[in-house]
């Protein structure tokens, strides 16, 4: 009896936990849609000013490390900007127009810091309404019962071998 109400305890957080997925998920590729946009027209001016020197992406970089402190430092900053840039733009593509569990196995394009940061500091739990939150809920429910009614189940059978077994 003990062991049904931790599994079903378990199976409420999961509940709970999951179905907030689809609300964070949105904050958060919202977020992303906005920084990709910002670091694209970063990435643009640079291609611009490159291409206005006669130079490719690879080669303006190339110069401004051969230049001043500031000129090297400029170049490694800007090639932080520009994987940043292409890391977003991957996780931005793969997660846009997704289901919600496909958004759910993606759980890894959620992994900028700073993007998760700030859109947890924006997220408010609420009650699922919508089909994606109720059917996260459910999947929740399934997972955390069931991980917790096999690690307790487990636990038991191993202390009952051992008992039986010293006896």
């Amino acid at each position: 009896m003990i062991i049904k109400a931790i599994a079903m305890a378990g199976g409420l957080a999961g509940a709970v936990g999951l179905s907030q997925f689809p609300e964070y998920s949105q904050q958060y590729t919202q977020r992303l849609s906005g920084a990709v946009e910002e670091l694209s027209a970063v990435v643009a001016q640079f291609d611009a000013d490159a291409a206005g020197l006669g130079l490719s992406r690879e080669a303006a970089l190339r110069d401004l490390r051969q230049g001043s402190r500031m000129g090297e430092a400029r170049a490694i900053s800007m090639g932080h900007v520009l994987a940043r840039h292409q890391r977003l733009s991957a996780d931005l593509a793969a997660i846009t127009d997704s289901t919600p569990l496909a958004k759910l196995l993606n759980a890894g394009r959620f992994t900028d810091v700073d993007l998760a940061r700030k859109a947890w500091a924006d997220f408010k739990p609420a009650v699922p309404v919508t089909g994606e939150g109720l059917g996260l809920a459910g999947l929740g429910f399934v997972a955390g019962y069931g991980l917790l009614a096999g690690l307790i189940g487990g636990l038991s059978r191993l202390g009952r071998r051992r008992r039986a077994s010293a006896a």
